[in-house]
């Protein structure tokens, strides 16, 4: 018995089969990254008999070598290897073909600071990508989450800028360059006064300049000079100057012009002046949003009105009248800014008694009024319940916010809280405002 276990033991160990051994698979990509169309070699290694591969973009191929090309994206090429027992094993590589994309301006200022955007795909977050002009680096940044970069420089001369990461290189965007030109000149000046204008080229080899100037309207002698100019401009009278500055350029640099404008004016106007002067005041007025009938020569009401309610936004004297401090003051204003942003809405200010009509978060209209002589004119949000169109009583076109307060047109608005409770409004801008200002139209009074 002993033998016989024996002999069947021995036949067990003599006819067992093999153990299986899986393939053993390494693999590589020449070049894993780069520039799409990105040609690449896939390499498998190993003691597998045969190869097949699925190249992560739908195809697949055999062998232990292949070529493919890759258009954008990042893609896993996957082989599987089998043996000669048919057991399989595989391995995996990442291929990744950028594009690389750069827009920026065809034309730029000297020394003015201009932006290249560009997008690097796919997406690398953190991604280290040049300018460059040329073939000199110029500034290095990180791309964000979506793959998105931009630059901020100030060219000097005439390049062709392209953006690199790894070995993928961007379009190319080729930007001319024009010079930089400072122009210095006051935007009005009182008569008598000196008023110069000085213009400069950078760099100053870039070109010469020409001038050509009008004074209200009639052209005066036009001038030549190098890459700096001094003009000095005539305040004997009052007038308009407009003066046209050409730059002829020199070497690689672009031609470019500008236009500069400049008011001599009288220094003291009131209600029933009239000429050039006054044109000049109610331009900048309607420049700053004060409500005139119009541009003219003639110092009338609304002229008068839109000067007080400036006089009341800066908290000057209430006159009605421009003086030398006025125009200071003019020179150098902006348009008033509203309490609330949104939409379309009104705003009555009682401390400085102005009106704003808001569009859009910005003032596109500033008007004189006079709220309650007691200080009763209702603060808050209110509505527009009620419109009637000419007169209500002696209401000039009143539009009802609360209860009997309303806004509407009067005879008298003096600078200062002199209604029952009403906000007054000059009887000419009364009707505008009624037709710019619909039923449920917020009001806020503060």
């Amino acid at each position: 018995m002993r033998r016989c276990a024996f002999l069947v033991g021995l036949l067990f160990v003599c006819w067992a089969p093999a153990a299986s051994a899986t393939p053993t698979i390494t693999v590589q990509a020449s070049p894993a990254s780069g520039q799409a169309p990105l040609d690449v070699t896939l390499t498998a290694t190993g003691d597998a008999v045969s190869f097949h591969w699925e190249l992560g973009d739908g195809t697949t191929a055999d062998g232990p070598s292949v070529q493919h090309r890759y258009e954008k994206g990042r893609y896993t090429a996957t082989v599987t290897g089998t043996g000669a027992d048919g057991t399989t094993a595989r391995a995996s590589v990442t291929v990744t073909a950028f594009e690389l994309r750069l827009t920026g301006p065809r034309a730029a200022t000297y020394g003015r600071r201009t932006t290249f955007k560009g997008r690097l795909r796919p997406a690398t977050p953190g991604a280290l990508v040049s300018l460059y002009a040329g073939e000199a680096p110029v500034r290095t940044v990180k791309t964000d989450r979506k793959g998105r970069f931009r630059f901020r420089v100030r060219p000097r001369s005439p390049a062709i800028f392209s953006a690199r990461f790894e070995s993928a290189v961007s379009n190319s965007v080729s930007t001319a360059l024009r010079p930089g030109l400072d122009v210095a000149l006051p935007r009005s000046t009182m008569i008598g006064h000196r008023l110069r204008l000085r213009a400069g080229l950078r760099p100053r080899g870039a070109g010469t300049l020409r001038l050509h100037i009008w004074r209200s309207g009639r052209k005066l002698r036009s001038r030549s000079f190098g890459g700096r100019a001094v003009v000095l401009l005539s305040t004997a009278r009052a007038a308009d100057y407009m003066i046209r500055i050409e730059v002829k350029p020199s070497g690689a640099f672009l031609a470019r012009r500008t236009t500069a404008h400049a008011s001599v004016y009288l220094p003291y106007l009131s209600l029933g002046s009239h000429g050039p002067s006054v044109r000049i005041l109610e331009r900048r007025l309607a420049e700053l949003r004060y409500t005139l009938r119009g541009v003219d020569t003639y110092y009338a009401h609304d002229t008068y009105d839109a000067v007080v309610a400036f006089q009341k936004v800066h908290g000057m004297p209430r006159t009605g009248r421009a003086n030398p401090a006025f125009w200071r003051r003019l020179r150098g204003a902006h348009v008033p800014r509203p309490r609330y942003r949104g939409g379309h809405h009104l705003e009555v200010d009682k401390s400085r008694q102005v009106l704003f009509e808001v569009d859009g978060g910005r003032v596109v209209r500033v008007v004189h009024v006079s709220t309650g002589a007691t200080g009763n004119t209702p603060l808050g949000r209110w509505h527009v319940y009620s419109k009637v169109v000419g007169w209500s009583w002696v209401l000039w076109y009143p539009m009802y916010f609360l209860r009997g307060f309303a806004i509407h047109g009067y005879p008298s608005v003096p600078p200062y809280p002199a209604s029952h409770g009403c906000v007054r409004t000059p009887m000419w801008i009364a009707p505008t405002l009624f037709a710019s200002n619909s039923y449920g139209e917020t009001v806020y009074v503060y």
